[in-house]
């Protein structure tokens, strides 16, 4: 062997770097956190909102305050924020990169926890099989609540914007979509978009499950919400089921309360019925599956 090629090969060898493997898929990327449903919702379904969540001991960075804000969208969509005051923001609508949208966020969280007050994070590199989940990094005993906001203020809190800044905010304030979260049922969120109502709902059970206890409900026309509102149809987020029902455009919120907790006790029922599903819970099932849509 010549002595170009011995360097060759040495040079090769010397240029291998270890493997990092990718970050697995995983179905349900929430669950295991406290507020999996408001988790995905905050992901996949809601304009304007936040959620306050505290490292685990040990977790936080050196210099990193022990609480951080969780948002649906920061401007420019950016995955993280440290702002100037030094309060710290992750944004869950940022996209994903991996197959696992906590190791997603977890990469966020460190970012923007580490970074300068005053320092947006603009991209976060790939998660990896290495990289930590929102599962390792939080405290998991302390309550997960949604708070909706009307618009996107929470950026700024009581910085003061120059023209351009306010005018950038109205702007992105002028795009929420009316949202109201209800009381009757966890992650279930009014909405008004253009001259029509909704109401979505994030389900806690497995897809599965809960696909066949909306069609032994839809099967015995109780999917509804009273008359005149109708079953849409469902997303599938973040490994959880999301319903959406058609409303009444010229009621409010208010008045779906009630109607909500009386399907909830339904559904509650259907979701612990194990029995086979009948022909006509059969084919109420295959008409909402082929409603469905899957949102990333």
């Amino acid at each position: 062997m010549g002595k170009a090629s011995r360097r060759r090969k040495g040079a090769d060898h010397g240029s291998v770097s270890p493997r990092v493997d990718p970050a697995p898929f995983v179905a349900r990327p929430f669950q295991g956190l406290p507020g999996e449903t408001d988790w995905v919702a905050l992901r996949e379904i809601l304009p304007a909102a936040t959620a306050t969540v505290t490292f685990a001991k040990g977790q936080a960075p050196q210099g990193a305050p022990s609480e951080v804000t969780i948002a649906t969208v920061l401007p420019l969509a950016w995955p993280g924020l440290h702002r100037a005051d030094g309060a710290v923001f992750v944004g869950t609508q940022s996209g994903s990169i991996s197959g696992d949208a906590s190791r997603d966020l977890a990469t966020s969280l460190l970012a923007a926890a580490s970074a300068e007050q005053g320092m947006p994070i603009t991209s976060t590199p790939a998660a990896t099989a290495d990289t930590p989940r929102l599962q390792d990094l939080l405290d998991t005993s302390a309550p997960f609540e949604v708070t909706v906001h009307e618009g996107f203020d929470f950026w700024v809190g009581d910085s003061e914007l120059d023209d351009e800044a306010k005018a950038s905010l109205d702007r992105a304030n002028e795009s929420v979509i009316p949202t109201v979260k209800m009381s009757a049922a966890a992650s279930a969120y009014w909405c008004r978009i253009g001259e029509r109502t909704h109401i979505r709902l994030v389900l806690p059970e497995d897809e599965d499950v809960a696909t066949d206890a909306l069609a032994r409900l839809h099967a015995a026309g109780e999917s509804g919400l009273g008359e005149p509102t109708r079953l849409l149809g469902a997303f599938r987020a973040g490994g959880l089921l999301v319903p959406v029902w058609d409303l009444e455009s010229d009621k409010a919120a208010d008045d779906y309360e009630a109607p909500l907790a009386e399907f909830m006790t339904r559904y509650a029922a259907a979701a612990a019925d194990d029995s086979p599903l009948t022909a006509q819970e059969r084919r109420a099932r295959s008409g909402l599956l082929s409603r469905q849509v899957t949102l990333r």
